[in-house]
This record gives structure tokens, C-alpha cells and sequence, in this order.
């Protein structure tokens, strides 16, 4: 049988890490909205595990056109329990030819606790490789629940086409 053509994803040139928080009328509204906030909501989120393509380029901002199909590790978490502690991390160690190691969690502990967690993942994650572990950026979100709310955490990928980062 003759092989077939086969179509993939450009390789990430580009990551950028992302947070949000935010309540809504139902889970999904609250996830959707704590995207939003985080500027990647009108975006279609492809989950991938935590592998960084070598030397991918870190950008402070996320600018994507609405619709595209978006490679993302994330951190979620939603609860309806007024008062309780909603957190999400994410975070990039770098080795020193620039591949990385993406890890995430998501919980009801402080933001430093979060970031605490992520490190020690990503130095697990180096360790278990025999990497040095070169460089770490962590971003966290946390809120606190007033009806129904969820948080995001997430680091996203894409490919630059040759322009800088921006798409």
C-alpha cells in the first residue's frame, strides 16, 4: 500500500505564557471568560503535552487571529463555593540549546505555593533528562470564588512564520 501524504503543524517558533481569571454564569462561561482574560479566547486551544521545541522564542504578548488551531499546555481549574481559592501555573525551564520542559498545575493553595510546585516539577523534569536546568519563567493566577469562577493558566505555542512572532 503506498504511503500518503501527510499533513502536519509547523514546529513552534514562538511561546508566550498566558493567565486569567474570571466568574461566569455557568463552568464553561467562567472558563471561557478567564481566556478571555488571558487574551487567548478566541483562539481553538489544541492541548499538547509539555515539550518546548528547541530555541522557540519567548514573546511577552499573545497576537493570534481568531480561529487558529493553537498548540497549549494548561492549567485549569473552576469551583462554585464562595470563598474558596482557585490557582493555575504554568512554567518553561530552558536547557542551554533552548529545548524546554513545560510544566503545570492547578489547585486550591496560594499562588506562591503554585509557582513552588511548578519549580519543583521543572527541576524533577531536568533532573530525570540530565539537563541543566538553565533558565525558568513561572506565571500564576489565583482568585478567590464570589459565585462560580475558573482560572487558566497556560503556555502558548505557534509558529512566527518569519515575522517576528506576531501572527
Amino acid at each position: 500500500m503506498p504511503c500518503r501524504e501527510v499533513a502536519m503543524l509547523e514546529t513552534p517558533t514562538c511561546y508566550a505564557l498566558a493567565v486569567g481569571a474570571a466568574e461566569g454564569e455557568t463552568e464553561l462561561n467562567a472558563f471561557d471568560n478567564a481566556l478571555l482574560e488571558a487574551g487567548i479566547g478566541n483562539v481553538n486551544l489544541v492541548k499538547v503535552s509539555s515539550i518546548l521545541p528547541p530555541k522557540a522564542a519567548y514573546c511577552e504578548e499573545v497576537a493570534l487571529p481568531a480561529g487558529a488551531l493553537v498548540p497549549t499546555a494548561y492549567a485549569a481549574v473552576s469551583g462554585c463555593t464562595p470563598g474558596e481559592r482557585l490557582v493555575a501555573a504554568v512554567g518553561v525551564g530552558l536547557s542551554r540549546d533552548g529545548f524546554g520542559v513545560i510544566m503545570e498545575f492547578h489547585g486550591h493553595c496560594s499562588k506562591e505555593e503554585a509557582e513552588q510546585r511548578v519549580e519543583e516539577m521543572l527541576h524533577a523534569a531536568f533532573a530525570r533528562r540530565h539537563l541543566p536546568l538553565m533558565e525558568t519563567r513561572i506565571r500564576s493566577v489565583e482568585h478567590t470564588v464570589r459565585r462560580l469562577a475558573a482560572v487558566v493558566a497556560a503556555v502558548v505555542l505557534w509558529y512566527d512564520g518569519g515575522n517576528g512572532g506576531r501572527s
